[in-house]
């Protein structure tokens, strides 16, 4: 039986020299990595009590909509700025070079709700961290925050420190 690892596929010196790109894509593009991904960050559910899955932009929003789906949960997407009709709350946060904001519907999340924030990888924490902010203003619990893959060395638990965060595959180096 193959693992994840067996599904993803590393691109060398992508986007630029000396990084190692792991390319999500591929695991989505497989029915049965796909099926496997799916599988395994669900079972990091296992014992933690939500209502809602927060799927942030844009990879977030295709492997938590089918967790949401088989457990019955509603999905809020957070996505970048501009990109949502209705009346929203944002948050900006910094990136490498520059800034970035993304944004969720003010009435996608209550007061009380158990929220999980998804997204494909965590390298530096800084999209999950400002997701984090936007379901803590509408007054929304982050109770996990889940990752199919974790890039180790770019630290993003330390910036997520007092969450609960898991990832189905880690990886070491660029």
């Amino acid at each position: 039986m193959k693992s994840l690892e067996d599904y993803i596929v590393t691109i060398p010196d992508f986007p630029k020299p000396g990084v190692m790109f792991r390319d999500v894509t591929s695991v989505l593009k497989d029915p049965d990595g796909f099926r496997l991904a799916i599988d395994e960050l669900t079972k990091l559910l296992d014992g933690i009590e939500y209502d809602v899955i927060a799927g942030v932009e844009s990879r977030g929003f295709l492997i938590g909509a089918p967790i949401a789906y088989n457990k019955k949960k509603s999905l809020v997407p957070i996505r970048k700025k501009g990109k949502l009709p209705r009346e929203t709350v944002e948050e900006t946060y910094d990136l490498e070079y520059g800034t970035a904001t993304i944004e969720v519907h003010k009435d996608d999340i209550l007061p009380g709700q158990k929220v999980v924030i998804i997204d494909d990888l965590i390298a530096t924490g800084g999209t999950v961290a400002a997701a984090a902010h936007l379901v803590e203003s509408l007054g929304g619990e982050v109770v996990k925050m889940i990752f199919l893959i974790e890039l180790e060395d770019l630290k993003g638990r330390e910036k997520l420190k007092g969450y609960d965060v898991a990832s189905v595959v880690s990886y070491k180096g660029l």
